[in-house]
């Protein structure tokens, strides 16, 4: 049954399945559902909450995603094969709205040389993976990988074919980020007008920014008459990443005036999600970066602060305000008790089980005994640390440091590993390279250090640090996080978090075999 068509763009989010191919980003089930449940805040339409053949951590996520998720519409990613078909339909089941996406390339050079295929063969495959998604599954969208460098003639004709066969959505990925707008809209404009049944299906789009134009391809597609986009919170995704969810959305709000297009995402939701998707991920926001970054609705020249002061709009087309974005806020203290504490998460939207709580709730009070002021931000790390906690082999039970400008640094930490407690000293470059060396040495183990940043979560002397490392051990390469008042601190149990994550991992079989995806 064809889609009735609106004047409006439904969002794609694709956050937990491309986003989740960036190297490092890596989620365990609980963080894939917490960042799942902000989404539905955002109001997304669809979810892709994974491909489910890819590993078992994977196919649980997503139906865990699609049992407790309601709302949005649960998709998952499934190869060309009745195997992955089955298993994502399996996965998406407990869903109130359920998709399955297929897909499979169609470019001279993934077909001849990737599937080493025939065009006929490709089609056939495509036809008959959308015939069996549809025994399952009224909702199917299908995919032809690097359709932007795919022949014309054989998209459209894949198009027509697997739309007769029943796909309700087809979309247009560049896959590669090659294409530029103008092209890229041509290419949506010439499905519309040449495709016989095009009015049959939702026209959508997924753009890759390996070329910058991510977001800008999308916009022109849209115009064009697509009328989906696939997207990640703050960009993420495979090498340069997606386009950016809230760049999207803010462009078709802010410039309604132009594309006369609406879309259903509740806008002061998005810095929340993006917070919440770098904290999980270990992706940090560039300072610089559109909508979300610290210096979006930043001004220093001078010219520019008078104008805003006299008038905000002569320096900003947006308001902070209508992408989640406030002044810290002074809620709490140290002298405030359980209730308080428990009224103001359910205020910024948070859900903690009795236990989850209870942690939480001990985290605030230490932090109240060091810091005078707690903010919101504070209030959000700790609830987002819960939420993306694993079974911890590794935990730091003190770090002390010997460093200064005319000593050479030294580091002695104790480390609980299955609740003996085991110590070690060590020298290094500086009082981070120590702790790490120690830590290293300690349990045995010779991670390679590929990233290390450090970041204020509020504002102060007494501002919590954020600590961000990436870890490559025994070939895989993962993310530890941790804040503390104290960085030096934040740098051990980083460290020790990222060493726990690739134990987990390792013992789960989280680890997802490399599949070639749109």
């Amino acid at each position: 049954m064809a889609e009735e068509k609106v004047d409006r763009v439904k969002i794609f989010d694709t956050t937990l399945r491309d986003g989740e191919q960036s190297p490092g980003a890596s989620l365990n089930p609980s963080e894939k559902l917490e960042i799942a449940r902000q989404l539905k805040k955002l109001n997304v339409d669809v979810i892709e909450a994974g491909f489910p053949i890819s590993s078992q951590g994977d196919f649980e996520a997503v139906r865990e995603i699609a049992r407790q998720v309601k709302g949005p519409t649960i998709a998952g990613l499934a190869r060309s094969r009745r195997q992955d078909i089955e298993r994502c339909a399996e996965a998406i089941e407990p869903a109130d709205s359920g998709r399955i996406h297929v897909f499979i390339a169609t470019s001279d050079v993934h077909v001849e040389q990737k599937l080493e295929k025939t065009k006929q063969e490709v089609l056939e495959m495509a036809v008959e993976a959308v015939e069996i998604a549809r025994q399952f599954c009224d909702d199917v969208e299908f995919s032809p990988e690097d359709a932007a460098r795919t022949r014309p003639d054989f998209l459209k004709k894949i198009v027509e074919a697997v739309i007769d066969a029943g796909a309700s959505t087809v979309n247009i990925p560049d896959t590669v980020g090659y294409a530029v707008p103008g092209e890229f809209g041509n290419t949506i404009r010439s499905l519309r007008e040449e495709v016989p049944n095009i009015d049959r299906a939702v026209i959508s789009v997924h753009c890759h920014n390996d070329l910058g134009l991510g977001v800008a391809n999308s916009l022109a597609a849209v115009e064009a008459g697509a009328r989906q986009v696939e997207c990640a919170v703050n960009g993420i995704g495979e090498r340069a990443g997606n386009a950016a969810l809230e760049e999207i959305v803010m462009a078709l709000k802010t410039r309604r005036d132009y594309f006369n297009l609406d879309v259903d995402i509740e806008t002061t939701e998005i810095a929340r999600t993006s917070r919440l998707v770098s904290s999980l991920t270990g992706i940090s926001i560039q300072r610089n970066k559109a909508i979300v970054g610290d210096n979006a609705f930043a001004h220093e020249a001078g010219i520019h602060q008078h104008g805003v002061l006299k008038e905000r709009q002569t320096y900003e087309i947006m308001r902070a305000e209508d992408v989640g974005l406030t002044d810290s806020q002074l809620v709490l203290g140290k002298h405030s008790g359980r209730h308080a504490f428990r009224q103001r998460l359910e205020e910024l939207g948070y859900e903690l089980d009795k236990e989850g709580f209870k942690r939480a709730f001990k985290r605030f009070k230490e932090l109240g005994d060091k810091k005078k002021e707690i903010y919101d931000e504070d209030l959000e790390v700790i609830v987002e640390e819960e939420v993306a906690r694993i079974p911890t082999v590794y935990e730091l039970e003190y770090v002390h440091i010997l460093s200064g400008n005319t000593v050479y640094p030294s580091a002695t930490v104790e480390v609980s590993v299955k609740g003996e407690k085991l110590r070690n000293s060590s020298s290094g470059d500086g009082p981070v390279d120590a702790i790490y060396s120690a830590i290293a040495s300690l349990l045995d183990v010779e991670p390679v250090l590929n990233d290390y940043s450090i970041r204020s979560v509020t504002r102060g002397m007494d501002a919590l640090g954020e600590v961000t490392v990436d870890l490559s051990i025994d070939g895989l390469s993962v993310h530890g996080r941790a804040t503390s008042t104290d960085v030096l601190e934040a740098s051990a149990r980083a460290y020790l978090d990222a060493l726990n994550r690739a134990r987990y991992r390792q013992q789960s079989g989280g680890d997802r075999e490399v599949m070639d995806t749109v």
